[in-house]
């Protein structure tokens, strides 16, 4: 029989002892973790509970892709969000997840997708009207506005009144938080429940819920058909010809509203902040775009603009906004020489993977000529959208918006830096932190 390895582990003192650095930044801990224990380290987080941290890419193909069935998302998602947002996509699992994914999946293909472009661009054009020219200022708010109103606008067309895109845009952003809180801080769960802050929290996940169904239900009276998310959302039928029911339907927008603007307002804000950093990459998409400016066909242009698309898949490989991915397994697992019992706490560090020194050649640099051929040759350890089956739904939708983005404001402008160092703020998603630029008019 093979000997099964030792998995080193950190102990509940250390994570004690680190608790409020944690809270800010446990990106730093798990680092110097990985670097003493190497690619899988056991973390203890109680007195019986633990965490098997991993930056071990094939590891993680094993679970997300291989032995996908054996594992399912974690209490984090499957409970701890979804007492915010509901079972949509992001938070279902096993049978419930098949179903609606089956459902869902048809309004992402591409040729879908092309409805929507004209509506993205002129959602992203009327954010850069915004920006002012020759002065330092935080593009994170641009592109939060700019990644919110795309999802508001594909979905629903001009169905939300600007008050109302506001409060879902708030609601989002102060839910999150809680649930930050909630996860870093497990010691407290006593006091957000008894202080009546977890029921505050809740009141506003509710409230965004009723402001969807307001607009669900002004749609499903209208004779109208905008051939949006939503008309298709709406169309959707299952296998027995039935559609969604309305409790269903609106958690699958609010999942849009949670996994669509956040991620995408993320990374762009770090392309543009690297594309201040490297200039000449700057040239390299303006000249592209100058190049297909005859083209008419928005989808044509999306999918000609090849170097923007380097470079924003660089950029989520350095910044990825979705850092972490967790699993637990249904039954006991074996990988290499490893063991996990059944329910063992997986979470793999997308952050360390595409940084690791034996999968990337000068792994911190901004090299975005090493996805001259594409991302698929890097599939088994670039995971920017996660992979196997789980791969976010909206994957196409993210990337065409993106390169949109960036195309248009390269356009328009010449950016410099007015910052020293990229900075993070790890939460739910990686997220920029002093994101400081200068606009100068082409």
């Amino acid at each position: 029989m093979k000997q099964q390895t030792h998995i080193p582990e950190v102990s509940l003192l250390q994570f004690i002892k680190h608790s409020f650095k944690i809270l800010k930044n446990p990106l730093p801990f798990h680092h110097r973790n990985f670097n003493k224990y190497g690619d899988i380290f056991r973390l203890n987080i109680g007195a019986k509970n633990h965490i098997f941290f991993s930056r071990d890419a094939q590891l993680a193909i094993h679970v997300l892709q291989k032995n996908q069935k054996n594992y399912t998302k974690s209490k984090i998602q499957t409970k701890d969000l979804s007492k915010y947002v509901g079972k949509g996509l992001l938070t279902a699992e096993g049978d419930h997840w098949k179903t609606q994914r089956k459902l869902i999946q048809p309004a992402f293909h591409k040729k879908n997708l092309q409805q929507l472009l004209d509506t993205i661009q002129s959602a992203i054009n009327t954010e850069y009207d915004k920006i002012e020219t020759n002065k330092p200022i935080d593009v994170f708010p641009i592109f939060n506005d700019l990644a919110f109103q795309t999802v508001v606008k594909s979905l629903f067309s001009s169905a939300a009144n600007e008050d109302e895109i506001n409060r879902l845009q708030h609601i989002t952003e102060e839910v999150q938080k809680m649930l930050v809180k909630e996860l870093r801080q497990p010691y407290l769960g006593w006091w957000f429940k008894i202080s009546g802050t977890l029921q505050d929290y809740l009141d506003l996940g509710q409230e965004s819920k009723d402001i969807l169904k307001r607009i669900v239900n002004q749609r499903q009276q209208s004779s109208v058909k905008y051939n949006d998310l939503l008309d298709m959302l709406l169309s959707a039928r299952y296998d027995d010809g039935s559609s969604m029911e309305e409790k269903q339907l609106l958690d699958e927008i609010l999942i849009l509203f949670v996994a669509g603007h956040e991620t995408t307002s993320n990374a762009l804000t770090f392309t543009l902040q690297l594309l201040a950093l490297h200039p000449e990459w700057q040239d390299k998409i303006y000249n592209e775009i100058k190049a297909n400016e005859d083209e008419q066909d928005l989808m044509n242009q999306v999918m000609n603009s090849k170097i923007c698309q380097q470079v924003l898949e660089e950029s989520m490989r350095l910044y990825p906004p979705v850092y972490f991915i967790d699993r637990v397994n249904i039954e006991d697992d074996n990988f290499k020489d490893y063991h996990f019992k059944a329910n063992s706490n997986l979470l793999f560090s997308v952050f360390e993977i595409h940084r690791h020194p034996k999968l990337w050649k000068e792994p911190n640099k901004f090299l975005p000529e090493r996805f001259e051929d594409g991302g698929r040759q890097f599939s088994s350890q670039y995971f920017p959208f996660g992979a196997g089956p789980r791969k976010c739904i909206g994957n196409n939708f993210a990337m065409f918006e993106m390169i949109i983005a960036i195309n248009e404001i390269i356009k328009r402008y010449k950016i410099k830096p007015e910052f020293k160092s990229i900075d993070i703020l790890p939460l739910i998603t990686l997220k920029p932190k002093n994101a400081i630029l200068n606009f100068e008019a082409r």
